[in-house]
């Protein structure tokens, strides 16, 4: 996982409230094995054109298929943002395709667990700084907003400026590169000692030449 601090991109103005986990990456593509390659089928039935002789095709009118919000790091979204199933898919999805940092009013307990995990800043705005960031985005594809994580600070172009909190330990592995494996791996040499000596003890140690009578 990289370390990752200051953030600035233009957004992704997706402005949706209740978007679940199914609508993130659809229950048909959660048979792969490994957390790569998920990006293609993010938000995959609001890509592509669903009915009619262009079924299918990218959908020019959703956000993530305009030419001008390419490359966005950050998405903007609405309310209870990664309900439903808990799959973490959902946020190994979010990562492939790029984005580093979603921003809306509230996530669900589950997703904000997993995205942090994952690498992902997650901004929890008042619903009217959000819809703010999100019409701004709209207007103008190449506004920039600016995610502090160290300053725990949002803040774009135009003058707009807030803060946002974040558990402490989160804010800490994500300063770091930190998921679960690599706060583990702090304590390799620890690891190390101990599994030397458990193997001396319980594993090289000589046999007893005893019997057992039954």
């Amino acid at each position: 996982m990289q370390p990752i601090n200051k953030l600035t991109s233009h957004a992704a103005p997706l402005g949706r409230p209740h978007v679940d986990t199914d609508q993130i990456i659809p229950k048909q593509f959660l048979k792969r094995i490994e957390r790569t390659g998920y990006g293609e089928f993010l938000f995959y039935d609001w890509r592509r054109i669903q009915e009619g002789p262009d079924a299918g095709k990218p959908d020019p009118d959703f956000v993530l298929n305009h030419p001008a919000h390419k490359d966005a790091k950050i998405l903007i979204a609405g309310k209870n943002f990664g309900c439903g199933s808990s799959r973490e898919h959902a946020a190994w999805a979010l990562t492939d395709f790029g984005f580093l940092a979603v921003i809306a009013p509230s996530f669900a307990d589950i997703f904000f667990s997993n995205a942090g995990k994952n690498g992902m800043i997650l901004v929890r705005l008042p619903e009217e700084h959000v819809e703010h960031l999100n019409a701004r985005s709209k207007a103008n594809p190449n506004h920039q907003i600016t995610i502090n994580l160290e300053a725990q600070t949002i803040s774009n172009d135009e003058g707009f400026i807030a803060h946002f909190d974040i558990d402490p330990f989160r804010k800490y592995c994500l300063l770091n590169g930190l998921d679960d494996i690599g706060l583990t791996l702090r304590h390799e040499a620890k690891l190390d000692e101990y599994e030397s000596k458990h193997d001396a003890e319980f594993w090289l140690a000589p046999k007893s030449q005893g019997s057992i009578a039954i």
